[in-house]
């Protein structure tokens, strides 16, 4: 069984910093492909950003420049670090992990961002 676990939302103030983080149990971490993916209430799931099995990242427009995804295959976590926060960053955060064969969703961080 595979399980994702999304830890370190929050409330912020605008311009501040969140790291999240979304550990993997299991045996598929290291060839997945990791993504971090957001929800505000009444708009559809967006990409955030996304990292591959090897390294390659790319991220949504509105985040670049402020958002950092990275990955600890070690640690079979997946980090998503957020600076710069603005309230339209409001959203459950979800981890995504993508194998040749399953697709895995965790069960969802809340940020808010206050303005």
């Amino acid at each position: 069984q595979v399980q994702l676990v999304e830890s370190g939302g929050g409330l912020v103030q605008a311009g501040g910093s969140l790291r999240l983080s979304c550990a993997a149990s299991g045996s598929i971490f290291r060839g997945a492909n990791m993504g971090w993916y957001r929800q505000a209430p009444g708009n559809q799931r967006d990409l955030v950003a996304r990292i591959t099995s090897g390294g390659s990242t790319n991220y949504a427009d509105s985040v670049k420049g402020r958002f950092t995804i990275s990955r600890d295959n070690a640690e079979n976590t997946v980090y998503l670090q957020m600076n710069s926060l603005k309230p339209e960053d409001t959203a459950v955060y979800y981890c995504k992990a993508v194998t040749a064969r399953y697709v895995y969703w965790g069960q969802g961080t809340q940020v808010t961002v206050s303005s």
